[in-house]
């Protein structure tokens, strides 16, 4: 009797074990992150956030949508080792295409799930032009790193080589294929599938969950906040080029034609949308605001502080290494420099043109005329005074100052004192001087 009592225990303790595994394995809801755009520290930092509100929700399944057509590789392989280090099972769910660097994000993920017309590869590095990297350090470093990331998940190695290394050649007998020297392997959905670099072929994300066994009735899609969408619209090249074209007319505008307030306000607005872009989108950091302020302070103190252009000069360079560094790219970042920077003294030149009469410049040029109406007679037309009567309005020793029809001079005497009030005739002129002598009154 005790051993069958046993016997049951021990049955009903095996049947339940198993059960309760199971439903652990598949239990909590599914958190869903979209990894879309250029791969840059801002999509670290989107995800860096959907992997910790993952965890702090207890979600039992991240699937990672992926649409990329690649990136900065060392972004990459940071959201690589996130993905790594993750202790929830992580599913990338290719939907369009999973390119260069986005290849890499996918291999580290536990499985791989694509849609119909998907792609997976051509990750070879390319410089900011898109034109191929050859530093053979440089391109042995990336194609450890995507050998690494296919070798954890059991694919093969060679082929996420083939994937990154143009020069080597690479067999892929499932799909009857040879990569040569002087190609680059990219997969189609089906290919993937056949090579081991697809688990499923999937026509939705809830398809994938549920082959992973989850329900779709407890999905989080993880959305960018309203200021995550704001700096990757203010990062896209066409504006940041507007951004850099209003921030350089508005300021040097300002200074240059003082008294309008406007296009000072424009400039500076359009430089702190430029930087707040790209600070929070994750490329730029406290020191590119900091070269900002102490540029666009030094362009003001030229106006007020005499030091021949230096702090002009400094403050303009000051403003632009703040707008290079704070850029995704060096490259990207010159063309939109270059192409607002020409544009921007288009507009200046016309501005100065239309409003010369209020440039900075007429403080630096003479504008008082010397005329007659002001008490001011030209040295050739002095010999037309001869002759003249008038009063002394001075005591004259020798010298003083006389009145002629209204209009008061200074004179001198032929010689001896002539009191103040007495009537005084111009009897020569000679260069500056107007000599008189006293006369009855007439």
């Amino acid at each position: 009797m005790m051993l069958a009592l046993t016997w049951a225990f021990l049955s009903v303790g095996l049947f339940i074990i198993p059960g309760k595994s199971e439903a652990a394995a598949n239990s909590g809801s599914v958190y869903v992150i979209p990894v879309e755009h250029q791969i840059e520290r801002g999509l670290t930092s989107f995800m860096e956030r959907g992997f910790k509100e993952a965890e702090e929700m207890g979600a039992g399944l991240i699937v990672m949508e992926i649409n990329t057509p690649g990136g900065r590789v060392d972004q990459a392989e940071e959201i690589g080792q996130l993905i790594r280090n993750s202790k929830i099972p992580t599913v990338a769910y290719i939907r369009g295409n999973a390119a260069s660097a986005g290849s890499y994000i996918s291999l580290n993920a536990d499985k791989i799930a694509m849609a119909q017309g998907s792609m997976i590869g051509a990750a070879s590095m390319v410089d900011g032009s898109g034109n191929p990297i050859e530093d053979a350090k440089l391109v042995a470093w990336w194609k450890s790193k995507m050998n690494s990331a296919a070798k954890a998940n059991g694919r093969d190695p060679k082929i996420a080589e083939g994937m990154a290394d143009m020069k080597i050649e690479v067999e892929m007998p499932e799909i009857g294929k040879t990569k040569r020297a002087g190609e680059i392997i990219a997969l189609s959905h089906d290919e993937a599938l056949k090579v081991g670099y697809a688990d499923k072929i999937a026509d939705s994300t809830n398809e994938v969950i549920e082959w992973m066994g989850y329900s779709t009735n407890d999905v989080f899609h993880m959305e960018r906040t309203f200021t995550e969408k704001l700096a990757t619209f203010l990062t896209h090249p066409g504006v940041m080029t507007l951004l850099l074209f209003v921030g350089i007319a508005g300021v040097v505008i300002e200074l240059i034609v003082p008294g309008f307030g406007v296009p000072g306000i424009l400039g500076i607005i359009g430089f702190v949308l430029y930087f707040f872009g790209n600070y929070v989108a994750g490329f730029a950091g406290m020191e590119t605001w900091l070269l900002f302020i102490i540029g666009i302070a030094l362009m003001a103190m030229e106006l007020f502080v005499p030091s021949f252009g230096i702090l002009g000069i400094l403050g303009s360079i000051s403003l632009i290494f703040g707008v290079v560094r704070a850029a995704y790219s060096t490259a990207h970042v010159a063309w939109s420099l270059g192409i607002a920077f020409v544009c921007a003294v288009v507009a200046i030149v016309v501005v100065a043109l239309i409003f010369k009469e209020r440039g900075i410049w007429n403080k630096f040029i003479l504008s008082e005329s010397l005329t007659k109406d002001k008490g001011y007679i030209p040295i050739e037309d002095r010999d037309t005074l001869v002759g003249l009567t008038g009063r002394s309005i001075t005591p004259l020793r020798p010298s003083g100052t006389a009145e002629f029809g209204g209009q008061r001079m200074d004179v001198v005497t032929v010689g001896g004192f002539i009191d103040s009030g007495r009537f005084i005739r111009i009897v020569k002129t000679d260069g500056t001087r107007i000599v008189v002598e006293e006369t009855e009154e007439t």
